[in-house]
């Protein structure tokens, strides 16, 4: 039986936040300005998205974990977006995240860039997915839309998920230019909220655009190692690393403090509509960088299936 957990988390109103990021981002970049807007159309260009919102009984997920890739995977791990929607108490969640993909769905080890409305009784499911994995022919990224010929909602290892009703509404609007400190965009976001909320968790999710600039992006491989990755240094040099080109579509899930639930703090996946995509490390143009960000708090966190043997390798 797969171990659950359910925990409230602190909301605070989207203006307080607004306050609270501006100024912590103003740490991190040459210009910040965060702002209460009504979330943009999301099945319009750029994102293209099956909701037009990430709005209502927005909530977080994180399912499995890195414990079930490293130190060696464990390909058992298989789980379905719409049996989540259930699990979370929101059936016909739309999701925005990143994970891994289901090796037996897909054929081989590669980065999950969930993007989908799940069914109910009122709407049929709809994939707008994307898999980032290693081009067997030149070594560099193939980005494609997700599908399987077993479920094209099957996931499997790992994911964390921002889930809502797919509805408008307002959100946070973040734009950040110029990055002159050390953080990348998520992890400065994620840290001003744990040095002003302490230990009160907080969590979001939702999207960013780079705008501008370029970004340190990674892909695992297509095999799963044979031989145990035991430390941050194993399992980096087993990854593969890009430098890819603005622009990208991030989709980031993270909370503030873990409230004792193994989570992985923060975690961002991104693609693009030239054909890049993967897990964002960090920009590497902080001079010319450009950030463009619409997200929303999560009033609820659940987590699915925690691994019952844990560590803290590879939660960058």
């Amino acid at each position: 039986m797969a171990t659950f957990q359910k925990f409230a988390l602190h909301v605070p109103s989207l203006e307080e936040l607004a306050g609270v990021l501006q100024k912590g981002l103003k740490e991190n970049f040459a210009d910040a300005q965060v702002s209460v807007v009504d979330c943009p159309d999301l099945t319009q260009e750029p994102f293209n998205f099956p909701a037009k919102g990430m709005c209502g009984k927005p909530r977080i997920t994180e399912v499995g974990g890195v414990p079930y890739l490293v130190p060696l995977a464990q390909t058992d791990k298989v789980y379905d977006l719409n049996t989540v929607a259930k699990d979370i108490e929101l059936p016909g969640a739309f999701f925005l995240g990143a994970g891994a993909v289901s090796s037996r769905a897909v054929g081989v080890n590669a980065e999950f860039i969930p993007i989908a409305l799940t069914k109910n009784e009122k709407q049929p499911a709809v994939n707008g997915s994307y898999l980032a994995r290693i081009n067997p022919a030149d070594k560099r990224c193939l980005l494609e839309k997700y599908s399987s010929k077993y479920s094209d909602y099957e996931f499997g290892l790992m994911a964390n998920l921002y889930a809502s009703e797919g509805q408008p509404g307002k959100v946070l609007e973040v734009k950040a230019n110029g990055r002159t400190g050390e953080l990348n965009f998520v992890s400065c976001i994620r840290r001003t909220l744990e040095k002003h909320y302490g230990e009160k968790t907080v969590g979001m999710g939702g999207t960013f655009i780079i705008q501008k600039g370029k970004a340190k992006i990674h892909i695992m491989p297509a095999e799963f190692s044979t031989c145990p990755l035991n430390t941050d240094e194993d399992l980096n040099n087993w990854l593969n690393f890009f430098e890819m080109k603005a622009p990208l579509i991030c989709q980031p899930v993270f909370v503030s403090r873990d409230p004792g639930c193994d989570l992985r703090l923060e975690h961002t996946h991104c693609f693009s509509h030239h054909g890049e995509g993967g897990h964002y490390h960090t920009d590497t143009t902080p001079d010319v960088v450009q950030y463009l960000a619409y997200l929303a708090p999560a009033e609820l966190l659940f987590r699915i299936d925690r691994p019952k043997e844990t560590h803290n390798v590879g939660r960058e």
